[in-house]
């Protein structure tokens, strides 16, 4: 069984981000991502709603303290801890509360904790109104080649890379579903978290997004704008810790095709306008 094929179906299930003061954070995303929380103890949260979840520990502000992946069975989560070991990276032990005692966790060459696991049933309640699924994480890193490396070793699949005049790497993104990208990687000064996405949908559910968001006073810092690796259009909003969220609709689906290579240059970020460039 090929590496790919190990990790195909496994999608982003959660994040923990950490902050200095989590019960800010959580009234956050309560209001603004439209979940449910629930207070586990002082330093540690839990906000909820379909299809998306984050845990918030007391910790660093901007600080990602694991992303988990939902694998599609448990054969398909004992496949993948046997080419965890096959590969000789350290099998460590799972960092979630929300998976089970079979869940585990690896750790990519710039400190980012990746957790795989089972989902489990999700209690009964009712769907909020607006749209939007966690899709993808993305993160900064200082050895682009090691990061690379180790996520195509791993088992997700090179979707597209963005290159400078050099031919240095200056982003690439990898993908473990059908969808462009279940992560990405920029290059920058220092690493650590860049930010994370919402899946909308349609672009009217944006429009939604944006005019619930004005209700609430938190404004669009960037976009509107249409990402060209990807093709997904998007808004971005910053939470009350400087965190990067992105609410984006209509990304790529991708099944087989080459890997897509792009200019390190402004349009390739923001086909319509202003880019935030990392380097």
């Amino acid at each position: 069984m090929s590496a790919t094929a190990v990790a195909a179906g496994a999608y982003l299930h959660h994040l923990e981000l950490n902050s200095t003061d989590p019960t800010r954070l959580a009234g956050f995303y309560a209001r603004a991502l439209q979940m449910q929380t629930n207070c586990i103890d002082s330093g540690h949260w839990i906000c909820s709603g379909p299809d998306r979840s984050l845990l918030i520990s007391l910790g660093s502000d901007n600080h990602l303290g694991y992303a988990a992946f939902a694998c599609r069975d448990a054969d398909a989560l004992a496949g993948l801890r046997r080419h965890v070991e096959a590969m000789r990276a350290p099998l460590l032990p799972s960092r979630s509360a929300l998976f089970g005692a079979r869940a585990f966790s690896v750790c990519d060459p710039e400190g980012n904790y990746l957790v795989f696991g089972l989902a489990k049933e999700p209690a009964g309640r009712p769907a909020p109104p607006l749209r939007g699924p966690l899709q993808h994480v993305t993160v900064n890193s200082t050895d682009m080649a090691a990061m690379e490396d180790f996520y195509v070793r791993l088992g997700f699949s090179l979707t597209d890379r963005v290159r400078d005049e050099s031919g240095r790497v200056t982003a690439f993104f990898v993908r473990s579903t059908h969808e462009h990208h279940s992560v990405g990687v920029f290059l920058k000064a220092t690493a650590g978290l860049d930010h994370h996405s919402y899946e909308a949908g349609e672009w009217d559910t944006i429009r939604d997004w944006a005019d619930y968001l004005a209700t609430l006073n938190i404004p669009i810092v960037w976009g509107p704008g249409r990402h060209g690796p990807g093709n997904n259009l998007f808004v971005f909003i910053r939470d009350p810790d400087g965190n990067m969220i992105e609410i984006s609709a209509e990304i790529e689906y991708v099944r087989d095709r080459p890997v897509k290579e792009w200019k390190h240059e402004p349009a390739t970020l923001n086909l319509w306008g202003p880019a935030m460039m990392r380097v």
